[in-house]
């Protein structure tokens, strides 16, 4: 038998000290652990992913537009959601956004990363600016007879893409909550209405007409209506994969023609009802009217012009840049004229508004060949984006926009689509400045760059949450007016210079108008201007009847800020761009100024002269 060594009482000794010694030196290392706080960029890190996991898994629709793979994000449980308003819902706001501003105060930006430094930047403001509009409860209109959810849901619904059956179930959810969904949203516009601030009896009765025809029981008893036919097409699309059985599919078909009898329909219905019974509520004026003429309505104003357009110009600011570009517009015309004094006569035989390119196909790929030597190509991918020109439904012409493009989710930017109003019959040149705007270099492009590069350089996805209006319309403006150019060249090489003079004419035009309106806006929503204040402000521009004044008024009173964030996000690119060629040691060239934009990502104005290093005003 092997016998076991033994030690000697030294040896015995040393073991037990370098036994305390380790258990010393593992409680020192625990207390350490323990006693450190996390660095901040764990701490921002931590912050921004709570954040976004939470906005994300709060509205499904809002997750399924910016994330085509939420598992891939970390988002694997969640309740399909639509997010209906509750009384306390302001509050809730309110709380949650101390909370996070408390948190980012614990935070020193200093010590993140660059990227995630202008983030923190840029959520700090947009919070700040967010808390400070929740101060003005029922100020916000979310059924505006223009742009309100009751037509754009419609819309969204019809375009959720069906990439695996859990899309599907998350579709037919969501249609089950849009009686629950219309109800919180009339329990909104009836507290609006008691607080003194509601819309009009003409812009009620507009919403409510939309809510009655929008999803009627004749179109889905004879199953032609929108919301049936493209869910069967998606259907049939993940049928053709092998994604969901010839059974499943029968019965998705049946659960969604049931939900839109018995849930959707209904809730319209009853919407629709609701609102006609608001408009004969005390407090409910005839005629829209601008927010100045509310209480502070003045200040909530000032608030959401912030936060619509990203620009932090003082109203005064605004006004001067205004003016000064409605004369230089309204001076290139009459010098235009002046030199040219046929061109009257050429913008009458309309001539000039058909170009070499017929179909929104052959545009957008002409488009796309032309901006090459202007703007950046985009980040790598394994395929070009593919668009998707798609026309309105006939149900919804009368209250959508002549166009727009539906944002693809982050991490799926090759499929795209636009939709096409025929409602007003665009001519050719219409058309392709549209398809400009909406496509290349406008939202498509725009977005498939951004979020290439949000997943190429791994950057924060809490950028995804903050939204800015300026800029991205802004963009998109800028990219329309620089698609005259191209109109332009595309005539002179075909011998047709007098049409492309009309072009030119046409494109001062049409920035004097959109100036027009944005100049306006100030004047309805913060001086209070009139019905006669707006008709005598058009007269010397030639719009005299009172038809079209109100119609003007109406709208604008109706979509406060919607002019500016176009307007007024298009001459801050104008300005920034002006400074980067005058003021910069080494002037920028359109391509690398459009480099510097679509690099920056969408931000506030404030924000993008401070990343160009320009010195303040």
């Amino acid at each position: 038998m092997k016998k076991r060594p033994s030690l000697s009482p030294t040896q015995i000794l040393w073991c037990i000290a370098l036994l305390l010694l380790f258990i010393l030196f593992i409680i020192s290392l625990y207390r350490q652990n323990k006693s450190t706080p996390p660095s901040d960029q764990a701490s921002f890190n931590r912050l921004t992913r709570e954040l976004f996991t939470s906005e994300m898994s709060a509205n499904t629709l809002n997750m399924h537009y910016s994330l085509a793979y939420p598992e891939h994000y970390g988002i694997f449980a969640y309740e399909p959601t639509l997010p209906a308003y509750r009384p306390d819902s302001y509050a809730q706001s309110q709380s949650a956004i101390r909370e996070t501003l408390a948190s980012l105060d614990a935070i020193d930006p200093t010590q993140l990363s660059e990227q995630d430094a202008l983030l923190y930047r840029l959520l700090q403001r947009k919070l700040n600016n967010s808390y400070l509009l929740n101060d003005f409860p029922f100020y916000e209109e979310p059924l505006s007879p223009s742009s309100g959810v009751q037509s754009q849901l419609p819309i969204l619904l019809a375009e959720y893409t069906f990439r695996e059956k859990r899309d599907v179930t998350d579709y037919l959810a969501l249609l089950e909550q849009v009686d629950d969904y219309f109800a919180s949203l009339l329990a909104y516009e009836q507290q609006k209405a008691a607080a003194g601030l509601s819309q009009s009896t003409y812009s009620l009765d507009r919403v409510k007409k939309q809510c009655d025809t929008i999803v009627t029981k004749d179109t889905l008893d004879s199953d032609t209506h929108f919301l049936q036919t493209t869910f069967a097409e998606r259907i049939q699309s993940l049928l053709d994969q092998q994604k969901i059985t010839p059974n499943e599919a029968e019965q998705y078909i049946s659960q969604n023609n049931r939900l839109l009898r018995t849930v959707v329909q209904p809730a319209y219905e009853t919407l629709a009802d609701g609102l006609f019974l608001l408009e004969d509520g005390a407090n409910v004026p005839a005629l829209p009217a601008g927010l100045a003429s509310k209480p502070r309505g003045q200040a909530y104003y000032e608030q959401l012009l912030i936060s619509q357009t990203g620009s932090y110009r003082s109203i005064e600011e605004i006004k001067s840049l205004l003016q000064q570009t409605l004369n230089s517009e309204y001076k290139a015309m009459r010098d235009l004229l002046i030199e040219h004094p046929t061109l009257r006569e050429q913008l009458d035989a309309d001539s000039y508004t058909t170009l070499p390119c017929t179909d929104a196909e052959s545009m957008l790929a002409d488009l796309q060949t032309r901006m090459q030597a202007d703007f950046p190509a985009l980040p790598a991918s394994d395929n070009a984006p593919l668009v998707a020109v798609k026309t309105v439904s006939p149900n919804l012409q009368d209250y959508c926009a002549p166009a727009f493009y539906l944002t693809a989710p982050v991490d799926d930017t090759d499929s795209n689509v636009i939709y096409i109003n025929p409602k007003d019959d665009p001519d050719a040149l219409s058309l392709y400045t549209t398809l400009a705007h909406e496509g290349f270099p406008g939202h498509l492009y725009q977005t498939v760059y951004f979020n290439r590069r949000l997943t190429d350089f791994n950057q924060n996805n809490a950028r995804q949450l903050l939204w800015y209006g300026g800029y991205l319309e802004g963009w998109a403006l800028y990219v329309e007016f620089y698609s005259y150019a191209y109109v332009i060249d595309m005539l002179n090489r075909e011998g047709r210079t007098t049409d492309a003079l009309c072009v030119e004419l046409e494109q001062h035009n049409r920035s004097l108008l959109l100036c027009l309106y944005a100049t306006m806006d100030l004047m309805i929503h913060y001086d209070n201007a009139s019905r006669e204040d707006i008709a005598q402000f058009l007269a010397p521009f030639g719009i005299k009847k009172s038809a079209a004044v109100d119609a003007v008024y109406n709208y604008i009173a109706d979509e406060p800020c919607n002019y500016p964030k176009y307007y007024l996000g298009y001459l801050e690119i104008l300005e920034l761009k002006k400074a980067l060629q005058t003021q910069s040691a080494y002037p920028m060239n359109d391509l690398a100024f459009h480099r510097f934009l679509l690099d920056a990502g969408p931000v506030d104005f404030t924000t993008l002269s401070e990343l160009a290093q320009l010195p303040k005003n």
